[in-house]
């Protein structure tokens, strides 16, 4: 017979519910912490992991200097088994750091210079100690015997003591001052995962940085100790032209450039320049947002003895070619041809700035600004021009890549200087600018880049001088312009239906720059009228009046841009090649039909011969 089990209350069985669903809930908090475990450790490893590793540079590169400006020199990197940048990110100076660091080396150099002599002395030291303990032992055992039985028993230390008293601290430290009253449910608290992932991202980042910062220690060093050995090459080259002055008394010794801010730290200089407003922080533009098709009617135009302007991509490319790739890359810098400066010229609107502020974002250079605008009423004087120019090259080439930018580029060599800009002195820095491209050597990564809206104002001379590479943007044409309106409209968000014409817009707006298709963009497609397009679709005839507001680039100043260039040398350079090339495509011309007519002479006269027989 089955024993009868007594029946379950419905307490207990509330009280085994309970029990299951909190087993149950405490199931699902401990499968959600572990996923958060994983999900929160990667967050913070992409979202912060940038910034922690940006940080650890430039505390290092702060320590670098520091230590330099301390002792005179850069510091060694503590080795990984030392605790890497871990020893250096602790509370100290960079004189202790480096009193540590010096202190280790010589311990192991010790270690290293001591022989067999050591071993056997230290042999002979432990003997002598043993034989001094056993005597002592043989003389006081007796009493340490008897004290022992006088102390009697003692409890040793508990195992577990270690455990209690983290556990205790852990509690002070988090969960004392805790308000827990409004987690009921006792889930993890995202934060606390959070800072202790944090910790354990940091570990991982520091391993990288102190690889990367190893190299970048070394390559210093490498830079000093290159600029030591040229001083003293320099110095030993003065000495023999001393000596040979006698014999050659018609030379000239070159002056050493003076270190006008020997006194000062690259980063008090930058700091000096971005508060002026010199140092500025380019837009941030990519090359292929410059958008322009390639100028299929090239060839025919060349045929019809018209000589075609470069297309938008022709400009693109040349931009990649003499500015990215130079910048950008140190190898392709030395190997390359030495482009120092660079100047972009077009009308109002083609795109100059946005080309600039590309070249930047591509390479990710450092912008200079020395339009003659911004230099308005700073650094005044011939000394304080001098001391700027002096800080703009010393701190672009620490921090190169580098990119010089001087807006408005003719106002530096105008012919005549307009009664409405004299105060502003756009003049100052005719005399300079060459020093400053000569200056740049082929170890600088730094460019100047002038732009200009009216280059036939300047003196030809002077600013081709300064300006080797000349880069003339057109206007777009109608392929350009279909890619342009097509661009522009979607990326502000317009709905293109077949009663927006673009291939009119095209038309209608030639002689019009991207930045006048812009504006006209802007201007129509605001908010309110993006929300009307369901029930009223856009149409060509709505960008028509904003467009007629503005002065398109006419055909006169086109051709005034076009002369001017034929002027340039790079212009000359470039005719006179047109013209070589054409001499000998008509001298093959030549050569070939007198053959012709030759060979085809003696068939006529034999024939007329026949005839008269």
């Amino acid at each position: 017979i089955a024993p009868q089990l007594p029946n379950v209350s419905p307490a207990q069985q509330r009280a085994q519910q309970v029990e299951s669903s909190r087993r149950q809930v405490q199931e699902d908090h401990e499968t959600e912490y572990q996923q958060a475990l994983v999900t929160i450790r990667e967050s913070v490893r992409l979202v912060d992991g940038p910034d922690i590793k940006e940080t650890m540079q430039e505390q290092l590169r702060q320590w670098f200097l520091e230590c330099r400006d301390a002792t005179g020199k850069f510091p060694d990197f503590p080795s990984a088994e030392d605790g890497g940048s871990a020893s250096i990110f602790a509370q100290k100076t960079p004189e202790q750091v480096a009193a540590e660091l010096a202190a280790k080396q010589q311990e192991k150099e010790k270690k290293k210079s001591k022989g067999k002599k050591e071993k056997n002395s230290s042999k002979e030291r432990k003997e002598k100690k043993k034989d001094k303990k056993g005597k002592a032992k043989g003389k006081g055992g007796k009493a340490d015997m008897e004290k022992d039985e006088e102390k009697g028993w003692k409890m040793s230390p508990s195992n577990f003591l270690p455990t209690v008293t983290e556990g205790a601290k852990l509690y002070r430290e988090i969960w004392q001052a805790r308000d827990e009253g409004q987690n009921f449910i006792q889930r993890f608290d995202p934060q606390l995962v959070r800072e202790e992932k944090r910790m354990e991202v940091e570990e991982e980042v520091r391993v990288q940085v102190d690889e990367l910062m190893r190299q970048e220690l070394k390559n210093l060093k490498l830079t000093v100790d290159r600029d030591k050995g040229k001083k003293k090459k320099k110095a030993k080259k003065a000495n023999k032209k001393k000596k040979k002055k006698g014999k050659k008394g018609g030379k000239k010794k070159k002056k050493k450039e003076k270190d006008l801010t020997a006194d000062r730290t690259i980063e008090s200089l930058y700091e000096e320049l971005v508060l002026e407003g010199i140092l500025i922080r380019p837009l941030n533009f990519k090359l292929s947002e410059y958008l322009g098709e390639y100028s299929y009617l090239g060839t025919s135009l060349r045929q019809a003895d018209i000589e075609p302007m470069p297309s938008l991509s022709d400009v693109r490319q040349l931009i990649a070619l003499y500015g990215v790739l130079p910048l950008g890359s140190q190898s392709v810098h030395e190997r390359g041809p030495l482009i120092r400066s660079l100047l972009l010229a077009g009308p109002s609107g083609v795109g100059k700035k946005m080309l600039l502020h590309a070249l930047c974002t591509e390479t990710g250079a450092n912008l200079f600004n020395l339009s003659p605008a911004n230099l308005a009423g700073k650094y005044p004087g011939r000394s304080g021009l001098q001391y700027l120019l002096h800080m703009v090259l010393k701190v672009a080439r620490q921090l190169q890549p580098s990119v010089i930018w001087i807006g408005d580029a003719e106002k530096s060599f105008y012919k005549k200087v307009p009664k409405a800009e004299k105060e502003m002195e756009p003049k100052r820095l005719k005399k300079d600018l060459p020093k400053v491209v000569k200056s740049i050597k082929a170890e600088d990564r730094v460019l100047l880049v002038g732009t200009s809206r009216r280059p036939f104002d300047a003196d030809l001379k002077p600013l081709c001088k300064v300006y080797k590479k000349i880069i003339l943007i057109p206007r777009p044409d109608y392929a350009s312009r279909m890619i342009l309106w097509k661009e522009l409209l979607a990326v502000r968000g317009a709905q293109l239906g077949p009663t927006l014409d673009l291939s009119s817009l095209a038309k209608v707006t030639d002689g019009y720059a991207q930045g006048h298709i812009l504006q006209a963009v802007r201007s129509v497609l605001s908010t309110r009228r993006l929300t009307q397009q369901a029930k009223r679709p856009l149409t060509a005839l709505e960008f028509i009046p904003p467009l007629a507001r503005q002065d398109p680039i006419y055909r006169e100043e086109e051709e005034a841009f076009k002369a001017w260039y034929s002027r340039t040398p790079l212009g000359k350079r470039r005719a006179r090649a047109a013209k070589e090339f054409e001499d000998t495509a008509k001298q093959g011309k030549g050569k070939k039909k007198p053959g012709k007519a030759s060979k085809k002479e003696p068939a006529g006269k034999e024939k007329k011969k026949k005839k008269k027989k």
